[in-house]
């Protein structure tokens, strides 16, 4: 399948291999490769696992292997943590002055 230029895209890239990461640094992260994963604009036709470059919203140029067209956001910030829920009630009022 052919993608077109000026498509919203993800790229994937391998920044350092296991063996190019530094000795200072836990040994399950020392055996890991570091990874990048940069979404923007599609700068010419391709296809998916192309090498490709794409410019960033910020304007960025980055190079990588095309793996997904039209990526949505999947973050979260965890599931309900009750104490947190607490403490940001007892901010509020700390703020507003009363105890």
């Amino acid at each position: 399948m052919q993608i077109k230029k000026g498509e919203w895209v993800k790229v994937h890239n391998i920044v350092l291999t296991s063996k190019e990461r530094t000795a200072n640094i836990p040994e399950d992260t020392k055996a890991t490769d570091l990874e990048m994963w940069v979404k923007g604009t599609l700068l010419s036709d391709a296809k998916m696992g192309d090498k490709v470059e794409v410019e960033t919203i910020t304007g960025r140029k980055v190079s990588g292997t095309l793996v997904e067209v039209a990526p949505s956001y999947s973050h979260s910030f965890g599931k309900h943590v009750p104490e947190l829920l607490k403490i940001g009630q007892d901010l509020r009022k700390i703020l507003a002055g009363s105890k």
